[in-house]
């Protein structure tokens, strides 16, 4: 069964009220009873105490005045107060009303404390107070009493309140509560209409900020701010499929053409192979794009498969530098490493810090002229690991230094119009180093040249796992 917010608040309303309110009257129930049981009480007693005083007085006497001064007495009280005395052995000296009969005799009290005890007499339901009071040698058996019909008919007329009105401030209070419930989800019905507007066609709309700074405001910030990293996160894959499509295109059509080409009519043998080398290459460029786009996809997905370990950097650093130098060579630059002679422990994918490498390196290439130069650097500065690839090549124009990371961006044709490339590499590098907790900063000047600096943070103590370190690094230089 659905049942609403604003339902179930109210039914909880309703429960919590309606035991709040049984619980307020029956505590004042019980505190009405317990005054009325002192009140009651407290008159039997002075009735009591009056009556004392009256055969303290009369005793020297004689019975006969202490009969007399009693019945004097009983004619003043009024409100119903009656009262009894006996001697010791139940002859009674003087009752108002006869207060025990033979088959229903009262307990006898006791000489230390006036008791208490209710009971009816002449119809009519009283509280006794009772005690043996001992006046010139002389026990006398006192009983007096008052009755508690005033207060029974008080407590009856509050019960009666209680049942007739208990119900009605429930109802009444529930209904203000569903109202007042209502009124405070009306802002969660606006949040909720204005959400469900929101779609691929209109995901730069966002939901109106309440000006009460409550937990409501915090909400629609909340679906506000989402929406901003949803958007941003459509529009990222919305511009990523394109430019996968516009690149992928490119080479499929490519080797298509080539196929059609060699097809139309018979070919000699060099004039096939020529083809499928050129099918080959570009079948080869294709495959590299892919696992680039693979690669991302992984990162995006947070599926990866980078693994972090403790080792030196330097040992996959010189690693890197040899295959490296085979790229730089095969285009007349020149490439220069230089590590520094401490090791560099960190926590590292060595096969990620490889193909770092090797993306700025091959970067570094591609865009310095022939019989340039690439320096590879690392070295250690306070608590962090600096690697560092710096070129004599064209540079980065200014514009551009804050886009060379987004996937696909290729700077001006002036700069990257004869490079191959997809422009993913350093998105790559980007994401490796984010992986292990880095940062990458450039420097870079049209005409002289760029620099890429790689900050990662050093191990405190890389001693304390020594056979693992020696382990990865016999690894690295032996593959």
């Amino acid at each position: 069964m659905y049942l609403t917010i604003r339902t179930r608040l109210t039914l909880w309303y309703f429960a919590v009220l309606a035991a709040s309110f049984l619980g307020f009257f029956w505590i004042c129930d019980l505190g009405f009873r317990r005054s009325i049981e002192t009140t009651v009480n407290d008159a039997s007693r002075s009735n009591l105490e009056a009556v004392r005083r009256v055969i303290d007085k009369a005793q020297p006497a004689g019975l006969a005045a202490v009969r007399g001064e009693l019945r004097e007495l009983s004619e003043l009280w009024a409100n119903g107060a009656i009262f009894e005395v006996t001697d010791s052995e139940h002859n009674v000296i003087f009752a108002s009303v006869p207060f025990s009969a033979p088959q229903f005799p009262l307990p006898r009290p006791s000489h230390d404390k006036i008791s208490y005890l209710t009971t009816n007499l002449a119809l009519l339901q009283y509280r006794i107070a009772q005690q043996v009071v001992n006046s010139g040698g002389q026990d006398f058996v006192i009983h007096a009493a008052v009755p508690t019909e005033p207060f029974d008919q008080a407590l009856d007329n509050f019960r009666l309140i209680e049942k007739e009105f208990l119900p009605l401030l429930v109802i009444l209070a529930c209904l203000l509560g569903y109202w007042l419930a209502g009124l405070a989800l009306a802002p969660v019905d606006r949040i909720i209409q204005s959400a469900g507007d929101v779609g691929m066609q209109n995901l730069s709309r966002r939901l109106q900020v309440p000006p009460a700074r409550d937990e409501l405001r915090r909400l629609t910030e909340t679906i506000n701010a989402m929406l901003d990293r949803i958007e941003r996160s459509v529009r990222r894959i919305t511009q990523f499929t394109a430019d996968a499509s516009h690149d992928l295109r490119t080479p499929i059509s490519v080797i298509r053409t080539d196929a059609e080409i060699a097809l139309r009519r018979p070919r000699s043998a060099s004039e096939y192979r020529e083809s499928l080398a050129r099918i080959l290459e570009t079948a080869e460029g294709t495959t590299g794009l892919i696992e680039s786009l693979l690669t991302l996809a992984r990162a995006d997905g947070e599926s990866s498969n980078v693994k972090l370990v403790a080792a030196d950097l330097t040992p996959v650093l010189e690693k890197a530098a040899l295959q490296a130098s085979v790229l730089a060579n095969a285009t007349g630059v020149s490439l220069f490493p230089h590590f520094g002679r401490e090791p560099l422990f960190v926590k590292t994918d060595l096969q990620a810090i490889e193909k770092l490498i090797l993306i700025f390196v091959d970067n570094a290439v591609k865009y310095t002229p022939s019989s340039g130069f690439v320096w590879l650097r690392s070295y250690a500065e306070g608590n962090e690991a600096i690697i560092e690839v710096e070129d004599t090549g064209i540079g980065i124009a200014p514009q551009d230094q804050s886009h060379i990371f987004d996937r696909f961006f290729r700077a001006n044709q002036s700069r990257s119009g004869n490079v191959p490339g997809a422009g993913l590499g350093l998105s790559i590098a980007s994401w490796i180093v984010a992986a292990h907790h880095g940062t990458i900063e450039v420097e870079s000047t049209p005409g002289s040249g760029s620099l890429f600096r790689v900050r990662l943070p050093l191990l405190s103590c890389p001693l304390q796992d020594a056979d693992g370190l020696q382990a990865h690094q016999s690894t690295v230089v032996a593959s």
